[in-house]
């Protein structure tokens, strides 16, 4: 393995723990489902930066999914796909859930489907990296 494929598969295996700890409170009996959003918006924005770094793109430091996937399809169009399909609406979850300030809980339907967004970012993101010759299975079977 390269440098870049270590640096690459880190971006999965954090992106992966913060789909393992959203999921495994999603299933308890009374969800944090702010808790839940938040690791949803997390994983995918982790696995969208690791894409841009396996192709050569550097990364801002911002939580804005919208942002990184506008650099994402600067390199590849195909991920306009994600902006149709609503990972956009992970942004909010990054910072505004984290604090009382401006108090909201998702209710575990909202939770849910923040949850099926980041598994979709995922399985796209996978896809295109296997396309570039990456091969991520190396990773989410450590």
């Amino acid at each position: 393995m390269t440098g870049l494929n270590d640096t690459v598969g880190l971006w999965i295996r954090k992106a992966e723990n913060d789909l393992k700890a959203g999921k495994g409170e999603l299933s308890s009996e009374n969800p944090a489902t702010d808790t839940v959003c938040f690791h949803a918006q997390q994983c995918a924005e982790k696995y969208l930066k690791g894409y841009l770094i396996l192709s050569g793109i550097e990364i801002e430091k911002t939580h804005h999914i919208g942002k990184i996937l506008n650099r994402c399809k600067e390199q590849d169009d195909e991920f306009s796909i994600l902006l149709e399909n609503g990972a956009n609406k992970l942004t909010a979850y990054a910072v505004e859930l984290r604090y009382p300030d401006d108090y909201y809980m998702p209710d575990v339907e909202e939770t849910r489907a923040a949850m099926e967004i980041a598994e979709g970012v995922k399985r796209f993101v996978l896809r295109k990296m296997s396309e570039l010759g990456f091969e991520p299975e190396i990773f989410l079977s450590m």
